[in-house]
């Protein structure tokens, strides 16, 4: 940092800056290991505490992980590509050899993609009342529980409800081992005609956080999606998603 001019921002954020703008020019790369607190607070001549509060700020923003008894690292992004309209295609899903959403997503992306699933019964959460109709309050729902890896790293955690009403008109709903994933099963009850889905950021919960085994600092989308279909809404999915390993990727024609 420069001593030539006046910066009245804290210690701690100007050298997080400085740091930051290293990994965004590639000086520091993933993998590297970041000087001890001891070193970097003599290079910016200020205290071992402020040194720690700079890292700290770093890791909250996703850009460092410490290993215990290792030091602290640059961290490596992995992350998807999520491309809006055509992940949903019913080619992908529902043509010759289909695949679940974000298997056929990550193998193009040259990632390995393994989950974990459980169907429960829960009182419907008041998302899901106001999305589902015919279920009111404290009505039992059905909701698969899964977890997603990317190459061996937990990417995000979804919950799909849908009503007793909708398990009865297609029991392999529950076990959904078919192929081309839940979409392809909600398909089978009633063609799909539109997704919905309303995305926000925020950070985890104390046991979100603990399912995703995220990193601390790290925020997630929240993303809710409707399956509308020619009978209706028939499935809601709560989706969170690790911010730091997913990108959204839009693209499509501007409606008349």
């Amino acid at each position: 940092m420069s001593d030539e001019t006046t910066d009245a921002r804290p210690q701690q954020v100007r050298i997080a800056d400085d740091l930051r703008n290293q990994i965004r020019r590639s000086e520091l790369a993933p993998g590297d290991k970041l000087p001890t607190l001891h070193v970097l607070a003599k290079r910016y001549d200020v205290s071992v505490m402020v040194a720690r509060r700079s890292m700290d700020l770093l890791r909250q923003e996703g850009l460092l992980t410490s290993k215990k008894g290792s030091g602290t690292y640059v961290r490596e992004p992995k992350r998807t590509r999520r491309y809006g309209l055509q992940r949903y295609s019913r080619s992908v899903w529902g043509g010759p050899g289909p695949q679940g959403v974000l298997q056929a997503e990550g193998s193009e992306q040259g990632q390995k993609v393994e989950q974990e699933s459980e169907v429960v019964q829960v009182p419907a959460p008041g998302f899901v009342v106001e999305r589902l109709p015919g279920v009111s309050e404290g009505d039992l729902v059905h909701v698969r529980k899964r977890v997603t890896k990317l190459d061996g790293t937990i990417n995000q955690t979804v919950d799909s409800y849908f009503s007793m009403a909708t398990a009865a008109r297609a029991p392999g709903i529950l076990a959904g081992e078919g192929p081309g994933g839940h979409i392809s099963d909600i398909d089978k009850i009633s063609t799909v005609q539109e997704i919905q889905e309303e995305i926000s950021a925020r950070m985890p919960t104390g046991p979100e956080a603990g399912r995703l085994r995220i990193p601390q600092g790290t925020p997630v989308f929240e993303v809710i999606r409707t399956y509308h279909t020619e009978d209706g809404p028939l499935d809601v999915a709560h989706f969170l998603i690790r911010a730091d390993m997913a990108v959204f990727d839009y693209r499509f024609p501007i409606p008349d």
